[in-house]
């Protein structure tokens, strides 16, 4: 059988794509990747907290996968929404790579010294209302583009700083650009970051037994109870919400934080579970949230 994997064309999605191709063929199997443009790709100039994001970077990409063009989507999983078209599920998530978020500036500052009025750009609720409780008197400038293109932006003095997913960072060799990792305590992850989702029909068993060779059987349930958390607040991929899962020794630990757009109220949740109760574990850490007023932030 020859499996084909459905892409969009950004240098990173492609990587991404690549690596899983890699692996299945090291397994036996015959790979090719089909290129496919998204919505997300034609709208470059549409700021994503403005464009109504659900969906934006896939929607083509699944539709070949129902429509059965190809046999399997592989996606940036912070990219899916919770619900999935009927029809599709996650088969396989992979070794996850580096999920914290990652500052790159000019003249390698760490955010601590970053003069007041430094302009810093990123595309996402979630990062911007973290930062701004981090430090105030940032200029937040929202922007698009993929990180080849925003690194141009800051060489050439667009910005000062640049907050991006230290994964994508790695995977495309721009690893020793970065001036400062966030901790969790300090700006915790987009929900999925750092994993990747592979994606097929739910009546393909065959191309499912194929890609599950791919799945870490952690790094799926963290981020299952990453996706609970974000399924009960909404299941937008622009709330101002981070939630970030690990498994270790047993147990399934599960951080997650609603913060204000302007920073001004930040508020944490934390849940520990059985790994098997993904699920259980992060709508627990949604309720803590809902408690403490989640919804008036949201």
């Amino acid at each position: 059988m020859k499996i084909l994997l459905g892409s969009r064309g950004s240098r990173l999605a492609l990587w991404q794509a690549n690596w899983a191709a890699e692996r299945l063929r090291a397994a036996g199997h015959s790979v090719a990747i089909e290129v496919i443009q998204t919505s997300g790709d034609r709208l470059t100039h549409v700021p994503l907290t403005s464009s109504g994001t659900k969906g934006l970077f896939i929607k083509e990409i699944e539709e070949a996968v129902l429509e059965g063009r190809i046999h399997a989507a592989v996606h940036s999983l912070k990219d899916l929404p919770t619900d999935l078209p009927a029809g599709l599920m996650i088969a396989a998530v992979p070794d996850r790579e580096d999920p914290r978020d990652a500052l790159i500036s000019r003249n390698r500052l760490t955010l601590g010294q970053l003069p007041a009025g430094a302009r810093v750009g990123t595309g996402s609720l979630r990062r911007q209302s973290q930062l701004r409780a981090l430090k105030g008197g940032l200029q937040i400038i929202p922007f698009r583009g993929n990180v080849d293109t925003r690194l141009k932006k800051l060489d050439r003095g667009d910005y000062d700083a640049l907050v991006l997913a230290a994964a994508g960072l790695y995977r495309l060799g721009y690893g020793s650009r970065i001036a400062q990792h966030f901790l969790e305590s300090e700006i915790c992850p987009a929900v999925g970051q750092g994993a990747l989702a592979i994606e097929v029909r739910e009546d393909d068993r065959e191309t499912q037994n194929v890609v599950s060779e791919l799945d870490s059987i952690a790094a799926h349930q963290a981020v299952r109870a990453e996706r609970a958390v974000l399924r009960a607040l909404g299941g937008g991929c622009q709330l101002p919400l981070a939630a970030h899962g690990t498994v270790e020794d047993g147990r399934l630990r599960l951080r997650a934080v609603i913060a204000a757009p302007d920073g001004s109220a930040v508020l944490r949740a934390a849940a520990i579970g059985a790994p098997s109760d993904a699920e259980g574990v992060g709508a627990r850490a949604a309720e803590d949230l809902l408690r403490q007023g989640a919804s008036a932030l949201l």
